[in-house]
């Protein structure tokens, strides 16, 4: 078991990583203005999972390689990153379906399935390699040598990081997609609420691709 000092450090300093917006975050929204508050918290949940497997590897040792080797990096990297380009060419290509129906500030956009709204959720959080580099990097600093079971410790507190990750997400989610009924006013609000979707998802996998390794805290 771990204790609640441990609980309170590791909780403050992943607070810290998981709110600063980052690739989750900007998917979020991205997902949120594009389809609305249903699809983008079914994308939370799937980011969370994915995430949570993350933890799951990094707890079996197969973080230790992606956060350790350049070259499995770089792959992870770049497949997280080409996959959000992806999704942003396929939001821009649908932008255009995005019209007003129904009551005054409700849009009919293309359905998207719920499954694969968490499939593509969770997609995005298992290949963003910030997962393994702040459980890596940072998770093993707050473990009590002396209390043994190391396993079951960075499970508990990665855990920890699983629910910020998902509350902070959501929070999110649910504040783009109140400002996504402002671009519900009119078709052409709508078309350019598409438009911001797919090219800040394009925007976001270019900077993944392009970027440095992040440092260790």
């Amino acid at each position: 078991m771990v204790t609640w000092d441990q609980v309170l450090a590791f909780g403050l300093v992943a607070l810290v990583v998981i709110v600063i917006p980052g690739p989750s975050v900007v998917f979020t929204v991205a997902r949120a203005l594009t389809y609305g508050r249903t699809v983008a918290l079914t994308n939370v949940v799937g980011n969370s999972l994915g995430l949570l497997a993350a933890l799951v590897l990094v707890v079996l040792g197969l973080g230790q390689v992606v956060a350790t080797s350049d070259t499995v990096y770089e792959v992870v990297k770049i497949a997280g990153a080409l996959y959000l380009v992806y999704l942003g060419v396929q939001a821009l290509r649908h932008r255009h379906a995005i019209t007003v129906s129904g009551e005054v500030g409700e849009v009919a956009a293309t359905p998207l399935r719920a499954f694969t709204a968490l499939r593509q959720g969770f997609l995005v959080g298992f290949t963003n390699p910030k997962g393994y580099v702040m459980f890596v990097a940072l998770l093993p600093q707050f473990l009590d040598r002396s209390r043994g079971h190391d396993s079951l410790q960075m499970l508990l507190l990665g855990s920890i990081a699983f629910v910020i990750g998902l509350c902070s997400d959501s929070v999110w989610a649910l504040l783009a997609s109140q400002l996504r009924r402002w671009f519900n006013a009119s078709p052409k609000r709508g078309r350019t609420l598409g438009t911001v979707g797919g090219m800040s998802m394009i925007g976001l996998g270019v900077a993944i691709a392009v970027g440095g390794r992040p440092d260790p805290v």
